[in-house]
């Protein structure tokens, strides 16, 4: 394994929160119980139907490894709840959270019985509790028992789906994905539902025939009164044990609460005048939602953005170090100076000072949507006219933004013709985008599509303008994709749309190179390979860009016409 490889692997795994854990954990769940929900919807077919089904589900998740690993998740994914139960200090972000949090917690009081009836009963017993002993001890003996189980179900489907929301609202393809996520978030809980009833009522006609209830009610498959009553009183004690572990939790956070108080009180104040006073243990954000202060934060306080930083002000040393999460964000944005902190991540337990990089937009006035951040993967362009400063000298001021429009005229038109977004207006340069409707390679595509067509509509420029310009108009592009957090960004009325992240920075990097190369267009490896270029097809270099770790491989573009042609000959090559 290459030195980059472990290098990369090792800030991986840094950066890895039991937030993460909990969250991967939660998916194994979620998969099982889609599996779960889509074997009861068969009833709605037939009896044999549920029978086919709950075979291949046992088949896939009773096989060792895999059970291995369901098991694990659940063990996990319920401690970690318990920890957050113990942990959170502060419920009022949002009341889904909370919400989500009491509906997982309630589970396994809610399935416990069913568990241990059926999974525990065959590990003790060697019973074969399947559908049609389970259906007839909720239809037909404890008719009670069935509301229990539906609400067990409901209960866990929407706990589920509400970690599914929080996970995936900041990804670029949620907004389209959406409106089938949600169709398939009622269409599959209702057709279990449903698929349930159909089985039950189906039971509760076959068990009038002796012969149906000689061969599905033996003691081999429901068990002895005995064996009956040993699946109870496990279940009793689970439950008065979970219930009495969720007691103690709740006394050891009131226990926390006075001995804070007791320890003694801090001071957190804002740069702005304003000062509060909470316990020791509370993060900065928390601390800010209890007392209502308002505090930019798009992720929730998950620590998957950096939009609750804030700088410390004074001596910082004696502020606890970063957790491998926190240090892994700060990396993400470049952010080395220690007095840059996560306020989601920040606890002190000493009086603090400091200030918020990015202030809370408490109030948004701008008309029309707003687009939140979400993350997601684009294609950013930066173009920078070239001699601009040459061109204004002896030149009216009119005249020198006439010419500059017309530049960028020609660069967004020809940013439009190949699908992208011009994005903003940096003086005599651009920022456009590409992706945000496309997919990754259409997107690269796009972009050194548009990168050709700008060469071509600026040739025209030139021969427009050639008897008012002592020299032609020359330009410089640089590319780059990756992941960032696309949304408005501003004050109040003054918002637009843009991008942020090193994907952004990276391109205005490279833009600033072809300079010093005396070239027109700098891309980087990831848009080639993601274009589908082949690694000869143009001349490569390996960079050092400001604020990033190791070398950064680009191709070399000494006139941007010559993408056109390039573009065509790959896909005739694919074709």
């Amino acid at each position: 394994m290459s030195e980059p490889l472990l290098r990369r692997t090792g800030k991986l795994l840094r950066g890895v929160s039991l937030r993460q854990v909990r969250l991967v954990c939660g998916l194994i769940l979620y998969c099982y119980l889609v599996s779960h929900f889509l074997n009861h919807a068969l009833g709605n077919i037939s009896l044999e139907a549920m029978a086919w089904g709950l075979h291949y589900h046992l088949l896939f998740w009773r096989f060792l490894p895999v059970a291995v690993v369901f098991y694990a998740a659940v063990l996990i994914h319920g401690g970690l709840g318990i920890w957050a139960l113990y942990e959170r200090r502060q419920f009022r972000w949002k009341a889904i959270e909370p919400l989500q949090l009491v509906l997982g917690l309630s589970i396994p009081a809610l399935i416990a019985a069913h568990v241990i009836g059926v999974r525990l009963g065959h590990t003790l017993f060697g019973l074969d509790r399947f559908y049609p002993q389970v259906l007839y001890g909720y239809w037909v003996v404890f008719p009670f028992r069935v509301w229990l189980t539906l609400s067990a179900l409901i209960i866990s489907w929407i706990h589920g789906s509400i970690g599914l929301y929080f996970w995936l609202r900041m990804r670029g393809f949620f907004r389209q994905a959406a409106p089938f996520l949600l169709a398939a978030a009622v269409l599959v809980p209702t057709l279990a539902l449903l698929g349930l009833y159909q089985g039950g009522r189906a039971i509760a006609r076959e068990s009038e025939r002796a012969e149906w209830r000689a061969a599905n009610l033996s003691p081999d498959r429901t068990g002895t009164t005995a064996q009956s009553d040993v699946l109870e009183d496990i279940s009793e004690y689970f439950l008065i044990g979970y219930l009495g572990l969720l007691g103690l939790v709740l006394a050891a956070r009131g226990v926390r609460a006075l001995n804070e108080r007791r320890v003694g009180m801090i001071t957190l104040s804002y740069g702005n005048g304003r000062s509060i006073r909470v316990p020791k243990g509370l993060s900065v954000l928390e601390a800010s939602l209890r007392h209502q202060v308002p505090h930019a934060s798009v992720c929730g306080g998950r620590a998957r953005c950096s939009t609750c930083r804030i700088r410390v002000i004074g001596d910082h040393a004696a502020l606890p170090r970063p957790s491998n999460r926190e240090a892994f964000v700060l990396s993400r944005v470049g952010d080395s100076d220690p007095a840059i902190r996560l306020a989601c991540q920040l606890r002190p337990e000493t009086d603090l000072s400091f200030f918020q990089i990015f202030t809370p937009q408490a109030a948004p006035t701008r008309h029309g949507p707003s687009h939140i951040g979400e993350e997601r993967y684009l294609v950013s362009m930066f173009v920078d006219m070239r001699g601009s400063t040459r061109l204004a000298e002896n030149r009216l001021p009119f005249d020198t933004v006439f010419v500059v429009n017309r530049f960028l005229g020609a660069v967004s038109q020809a940013v439009i013709e190949c699908g992208g977004q011009p994005n903003q207006f940096l003086g005599d340069g651009q920022l456009a985008l590409f992706g945000l409707a496309t997919s990754r390679q259409t997107a690269c595509r796009q972009a050194l599509q548009a990168a050709g067509r700008i060469s071509f509509h600026i040739e025209e420029l030139n021969r427009f303008l050639k008897n008012d310009l002592r020299e032609p108009i020359r330009f410089g592009i640089g590319i780059h994709g990756g992941e960032v957090i696309v949304g408005d960004i501003g004050y109040r009325d003054h918002m637009v749309f843009t991008a942020l992240g090193d994907a952004v920075n990276v391109a205005a990097r490279l833009q600033d190179m072809t300079k010093n190369l005396g070239c027109e267009v700098i891309f980087s490896d990831e848009v080639r390979a993601t274009a589908g270029l082949s690694t000869d097809a143009l001349p490569r270099q390996d960079v050092e860009i400001r604020g990033r770790t190791g070398p950064t491989g680009v191709c070399i573009v000494e006139h941007a016409g010559a993408l056109s042609a390039l573009l065509e000959d790959a896909a005739r090559a694919v074709a």
